[in-house]
């Protein structure tokens, strides 16, 4: 099969790999219908994070069930599925309690399962899946969804739970004013989550017109162009001289969270869901002094898509808009090069 292999900085290739088949009683094998270029993707490419050895990349993708091994009962061929972000087992303390990131038996489309076994990337014509079971998310009714509902579904892996994890972090709610650092997939995701929670009053942060377009379909009601001092200066003005009580940190920069924090209003409410790249970005001396809570860190994709996923196919919400180009799986290194350049917002990619 063709697959996505990062060997280094600025150097994706699609490659031939071996078509993945079951190992293990619990796994499965999902024949990919769409996966795309996450911006936390962009770290390796861009150098920030290493790459030691070529990888298969991507961890966002959706697809049919092509075999199950004798253990999965929950899924079957045939199935329609959603993949969040890394694989989880479901049964130990912190699936149980919803924090499935922090999962006992933890790993990460383009690794190893905790056996040892290689797991494919996302971004390829097929995946092996281990605890299928647990990881993926069945579309109920759903076998070949049309364009735009394959795109929202495909959202739901990351970015859309990923928005409103920080959302739901920041407090974001009725009756609440909330401002979001950050326009890419993940930041517009997070302007779609707060709305959806119900917040009165919605400002992204944002200098580009098509992400502007988007954040305003999405809910936003204001937008600031400003950064620093002066982006500050003006979210104090349109809300009438004070600050937000919820803002939502959604890029990872020391700038950002900067931005963030002094968006905030005194014991307003800050989550960030930005992959760190900075050094020291939360003075804790700042938070002792403004009485501001700073929660969120890697969403549970797994345990927020259930309830996006009704919303999705209620036709409640359509944040597959995020998708701004659609490639072939051959041009994934254009695709990656589009997003490092800020061509794209999102590229989804068709194995």
């Amino acid at each position: 099969m063709r697959a996505t292999i990062i060997h280094g900085p600025g150097d994706i290739r699609v490659e031939e790999r071996d078509y993945p088949t079951v190992q293990l009683p619990t796994d499965a094998v999902v024949k990919v219908a769409a996966a795309c270029v996450c911006g936390s993707d962009l770290w390796p490419y861009r150098g920030v994070r290493e790459v030691r050895r070529p990888t298969a990349i991507g961890h966002e993708f959706i697809g049919t069930v092509e075999s199950v091994g004798e253990d999965v009962t929950g899924l079957a061929v045939g199935d329609f599925v959603i993949a969040p972000f890394v694989v989880s087992c479901g049964e130990c303390p912190q699936c149980l309690n919803g924090v499935t990131v922090a999962c006992d038996h933890l790993a990460g489309w383009g690794s190893k399962d905790d056996t040892g076994h290689a797991i494919d990337g996302g971004q390829g014509q097929a995946v092996r899946v281990p605890l299928a079971d647990s990881t993926l998310v069945k579309v109920p009714g759903v076998t070949e969804p049309e364009d735009a509902l394959r795109a929202s579904l495909l959202t739901l892996s990351d970015v859309m739970a990923t928005g409103h994890h920080a959302a739901l972090a920041a407090k974001a709610g009725p009756g609440r004013t909330v401002v979001v650092v950050g326009d890419g997939a993940v930041g517009l995701c997070g302007v779609l989550a707060a709305k959806r929670l119900g917040a009165e009053r919605v400002i992204a942060m944002s200098r580009h017109a098509d992400r502007q377009a988007i954040a305003r379909e999405f809910g936003a009601t204001d937008i600031v162009e400003e950064r620093g001092e002066a982006g500050v200066a003006k979210v104090r003005e349109l809300l009438g001289g004070v600050l937000a009580d919820s803002v939502l940190e959604c890029v990872g920069t020391k700038e950002s969270m900067e931005q963030a924090l002094h968006s905030v209003r005194p014991g307003g409410a800050l989550g960030f869901v930005g992959v760190p790249t900075g050094g020291a970005e939360i003075p804790p001396r700042y938070l002792f002094d403004t009485n501001i809570s700073v929660s969120g860190g890697m969403a549970p994709a797994r345990t927020y898509i259930p309830e996006l996923l009704a919303d999705v196919l209620d036709g409640k919400i359509n944040p597959g808009r995020v998708f701004d180009s659609v490639m072939p799986l051959e041009e994934a290194p254009e695709a990656y090069r589009a997003m490092d350049e800020r061509r794209a917002i999102k590229v989804l990619l068709e194995p």
